[in-house]
C-alpha cells in the first residue's frame, strides 16, 4: 500500500512537470536537457558497472547528449546558426580519437555503447524541439506544445488502455521473450484508448487546420506501436545487462530510462509521420 502511494505521487508529479514544461519553451528546454543529462548518465552508469571490459566516458557522454538537446532547441527556434553542430561533432570525433590512449581491453565496446548513448537517448530527445517550434507562412518560427504534449498524452493514455485491457482480458502474450506481462490484448485495448483521445484533441485543438481528425489518429497510431517498440527495447537492454530496474531516481518507477523508454522511439516516428503527411 505505501509503495501504491509512493508511486502514485511520483506520478502526479512527473506528469504535472511533463504538461507545465510545454507551456513554455524555455522550461521545456531546461527540463527536458536535464531528462536527457539524467537519463545518459544513467545509462553508461548501467553500462559501465554490467558490461564486461567496456569503459565508457560518462561525463563527455552525457555532456555530449546535453549539448545536442541545446543545440536542436537553438537551431529550431532559429536562435542559433546551424554551425553550433560543430561543437557537438568535435567531442563525437573526440570519443572515437580518445580510445587510442586509454589502452582500454576491449575499445569498440566502449565506441559502440558511447555512441549509442547519442543514438539512443540523446537524438530522440533532441527531437521534441522539432515537433515544438514550427515555421509560419510569414516566415516567423513559433513555439507549439500541442503536438509533444499530446505524444506523452497519448503515450501515458496508452499504458493506461494497455493496463486495464490486458488485466481484464489478456491471454496471448505480446512478446514472451522480453516482456511476459504485456498481451495483444492490452495492446489494442492501449490502441483503442489513444484513438479516442486523438479524435477529441483533433476537436479541441488550436492546430487542427494543420492536422485533421484521421491526421491526428495516425499519429496516435503511430505513437502506440512505436511507444510499445521502445518499451520493448528498454526491456531488452535490462534482460541483456541481467537487471530489473534502470535505476532509482523515480520513487515507484525506476529509473529515468524506465521512465521514457517509450517516447525514445515514438518521438523520431512521430517526426517521420508529420514529415510524411505534410507532404501531401
Amino acid at each position: 500500500m505505501k509503495n501504491l502511494i509512493v508511486r502514485a505521487i511520483t506520478g502526479v508529479f512527473f506528469v504535472a512537470a511533463i504538461v507545465t514544461c510545454f507551456l513554455d519553451p524555455i522550461a521545456m528546454a531546461v527540463l527536458f536537457a536535464l531528462v536527457t543529462g539524467l537519463t545518459i548518465w544513467e545509462y553508461t552508469g548501467l553500462v559501465n558497472e554490467h558490461v564486461e571490459n567496456t569503459t565508457v566516458n560518462r561525463s563527455i557522454c552525457t555532456v555530449a547528449g546535453v549539448f545536442l538537446f541545446l543545440a536542436v532547441y537553438g537551431y529550431c527556434c532559429g536562435m542559433v546558426p546551424s554551425a553550433i553542430f560543430f561543437a557537438y561533432l568535435f567531442t563525437i570525433v573526440y570519443l572515437f580519437i580518445s580510445e587510442l590512449y586509454t589502452k582500454a581491453p576491449n575499445p569498440i565496446n566502449n565506441w559502440a555503447y558511447s555512441m549509442l548513448s547519442q543514438m539512443y537517448i540523446a537524438l530522440p530527445f533532441s527531437l521534441i524541439n522539432v515537433l515544438a517550434f514550427m515555421g509560419a507562412a510569414d516566415g516567423q518560427i513559433h513555439f507549439n506544445y500541442v503536438i509533444p504534449l499530446s505524444l506523452f498524452i497519448f503515450l501515458w493514455t496508452n499504458d493506461t488502455g494497455a493496463y486495464c485491457a490486458g488485466s481484464l482480458l489478456g491471454k496471448h502474450k505480446l512478446f514472451p521473450r522480453i516482456s511476459p506481462g504485456k498481451s495483444w490484448e492490452g495492446s489494442i485495448g492501449g490502441a483503442v484508448f489513444v484513438l479516442i483521445a486523438a479524435y477529441i484533441i483533433s476537436q479541441i485543438s488550436p492546430v487542427t487546420a494543420q492536422l485533421s481528425p484521421l491526421g491526428w489518429m495516425g499519429l496516435g497510431l503511430t505513437v502506440v506501436v512505436f511507444g510499445t517498440w521502445g518499451d520493448l527495447v528498454e526491456s531488452l537492454f535490462k534482460r541483456t545487462l541481467g537487471i530489473k530496474d534502470s535505476g532509482n531516481i523515480l520513487p515507484g518507477h525506476g529509473g529515468m530510462l524506465d521512465r521514457f523508454d517509450s517516447s525514445l522511439m515514438a518521438i523520431p516516428a512521430a517526426v517521420i509521420y508529420l514529415h510524411i503527411i505534410s507532404m501531401f
